[in-house]
């Protein structure tokens, strides 16, 4: 009506509607991502997902690339890759040989799984991610929403796969999407994508079911190997990493040099041999009878079908490999590889494992290099193991790096070349960057990049999400960066540990809207931030916390030795630790010196907490008063 009579009431309603118009536009956008953050808060790749829409032209897979016919190169390709790794193992031993030499007797059996009831069902579902398959007929959220009208019939199907020793097998088929590794990558080369699987949500629960009463049962027993940090509670790649850096640090306190090599393997889970592992299921941990007739069911029959927009491939069978993006796989794989843990310590070689990356380290006195021989006759056995099981240990990415002092590091790293090992100055490692000196000054570079880079973003949208929310993102994005592994930072000098606080100030200053040139003290206050140096303290002092009340590995509790003085005094009883005797800086770095030593420096009101959230809580608020006095 305006543009038609130009009258200024005609104008006025137009920009008085308008306004109103963009206010609920901006207040709907704001409760749609809201809504879409908070029902993801523990799904990072949905986080990531969401930000990198706001922030970055989708990337549209090529025109030509939606086909039956690509489908079926897609399905091909990643089925002959298995294969052809296969072959290319050398099955020097026959499997019969294998199984006569790595068996051993269990006492305890378990030949049966016991039903469950709707209670242990709903808190089963409830728990699941809700991602959803294309083979589902209900999405997840709306089949969670309507459980209780379900709960029944999905009862019955549960009980009836675990009694009758039965995977069903309308849920053995598997959903492939192609993805590309990285974004730079020309995504016409199939070798560019890797296979991401998804599954049915029923046959999760079902396997949900099986892993709670089989994990049970292993813990119960001490079937898992100590030194196994992968997909198992209290355990995570900080603590595998805290365990080695600390052997490490107490081998350079005293004056010896530690090899470290980073063992890695091709296709790992896709090339498990079902009959092995049947057997080791078995022979090592004891299944007999109607579980491990499940087990034979769960594994019998599996296939996929590659997706690609509306298209998709001919069914492909699935002959070997433990279901990828299945609840049960990774404890799967951590039982296949038991008997490896016998190699290294007949060689007497110290080792770690995170699911299906090992590591194994030793420590050299100077001008002795005779254990180095042991280490390679270890790798030439833990090789030839894996072709007896169908593995293929990557020789070109298995990486080795040594510690210690710099002279004598440069020896050990000419006489490791000289047997075929080709040692490296810097390694990654579980996502850390190690440095031969131990400084973290490449780690937290790297850190310190994609800090902002995500930064950067987060301050790009901040205007379509609430401050609550925002604050959100920066935790999922900012602050999991910073404490991720922190608890390997301790005893690092003040201007590493600088630039790690220089990103909690840069997110707080965007959080807040604070220029550059106010203090940020106040503002860390505020939003009730530990500054990154107590970030620090809080992670170690929890973890040792956790360790002595058997909420933690076992060979971080083993650190650890309660003080008992010699005589009668007021510290008996006080839950106080033995700090461990030290000559260097790389010692007073040692996690189970740095972590005693704090310890003891708690009120006795704190270390002697009863639970854990009663810990966290007066440990957070000591550490507050810390960091923030005047």
């Amino acid at each position: 009506m305006w543009r038609q009579t130009k009258l200024e009431i005609h104008y006025s309603i137009y920009k008085d509607n308008l306004h109103a118009f963009n206010v609920k536009l901006a207040t709907t956008r704001q409760n749609f991502f809201s809504n879409l953050i908070n029902s993801n808060l523990n799904n990072t790749r949905t986080l990531f997902a969401t930000v990198e829409r706001l922030t970055n032209l989708p990337r549209q897979i090529p025109s030509e690339m939606l086909s039956v016919s690509k489908c079926n190169e897609f399905a091909s390709f990643f089925s002959e890759k298995i294969i052809n790794i296969r072959k290319a193992i050398s099955t020097s031993s026959s499997n019969a040989e294998v199984r006569q030499i790595w068996t051993r007797y269990q006492k305890d059996t378990m030949s049966i799984f016991e039903a469950i009831d709707s209670k242990i069902l709903e808190e089963i579902v409830q728990h699941l991610k809700s991602s959803t398959c294309y083979l589902d007929t209900l999405p997840t959220s709306f089949f969670k929403s309507v459980l209780n009208c379900l709960e029944a019939d999905l009862l019955e199907v549960v009980n009836g796969s675990l009694l009758s020793g039965t995977f069903p097998n309308s849920l053995k088929t598997a959903v492939v999407k192609p993805l590309l590794k990285k974004s730079n990558l020309d995504n016409t080369i199939l070798s560019n994508y890797r296979p991401i699987s998804n599954l049915p949500f029923i046959g999760k629960i079902i396997e949900k079911v099986v892993f709670n009463q089989l994990n049970k049962y292993l813990n119960s027993n001490g079937y898992l190997d100590n030194f196994q940090s992968g997909f198992r509670l209290h355990h995570s790649t900080e603590t595998a990493l805290i365990k080695i850096i600390n052997d490490i640090r107490l081998n350079s306190d005293s004056g010896k040099i530690s090899v470290l090599v980073l063992l890695d393997l091709s296709a790992a889970f896709d090339t498990v041999d079902h009959n092995i592992l049947l057997e080791r299921l078995e022979n090592w941990v004891g299944l007999s009878g109607m579980v491990l007739k499940w087990f034979r069911s769960y594994l019998e029959g599996r296939g996929y079908y590659v997706s690609l927009g509306e298209h998709k491939s001919k069914w492909t069978s699935m002959t070997c490999g433990v279901p990828q993006g299945s609840i049960l796989a990774p404890l799967l794989f951590s039982l296949y590889m038991l008997p490896l843990s016998q190699i290294m310590r007949k060689n007497q070689i110290a080792y770690h494992s995170y699911a299906d990356d090992t590591q194994i380290y030793l420590a050299l006195s100077p001008n002795d290099y005779s254990p180095i021989d042991s280490l390679c006759q270890c790798i030439d056995e833990i090789n030839s193991w894996m072709c007896q099981n169908f593995l293929q240990l990557n020789k070109e990415k298995t990486e080795v790096i040594a510690f210690g002092n710099k002279d004598e590091v440069f020896k050990v790293n000419a006489y490791l070349d000289s047997r075929g090992q080709t040692t490296k100055n810097q390694v990654r490692n579980l996502g850390v960057i190690l440095e031969t000196d131990l400084s973290f000054s490449s780690h937290v570079k790297a850190v310190t990049k994609s800090a902002y880079y995500h930064l950067k973003n987060i301050a790009r949208i901040r205007c379509f999400v609430s401050s609550q929310d925002l604050e959100k993102l920066v935790h999922a994005f900012i602050t999991s960066r910073v404490d991720y592994c922190n608890g390997l930072l301790t005893g690092l000098p003040k201007k590493t540990i600088r630039q790690l606080q220089l990103i909690q100030n840069a997110a707080a200053r965007i959080l807040t809207r604070t220029r550059k040139s106010e203090h940020i003290t106040p503002v860390l206050r505020s939003l009730h931030w530990l500054p990154v140096t107590f970030r620090i303290d809080f992670k170690v002092l929890l973890l040792v916390y956790k360790s002595l009340n058997d909420l933690g590995p076992k060979y971080i509790a083993d650190m650890f030795t309660e003080y008992k003085p010699n005589r009668p005094l007021r510290s008996l009883g006080s839950s106080q630790l033995e700090i461990p005797r030290v000559h260097t800086k790389q010692g007073e770095s040692a996690f189970s010196y740095y972590a005693a030593r704090s310890w003891n420096q708690l009120p006795e009101e704190i270390r002697c907490a009863k639970t854990l959230v009663t810990f966290k809580s007066r440990l957070k608020t000591h550490l507050f008063s810390c960091a923030f006095v005047e």
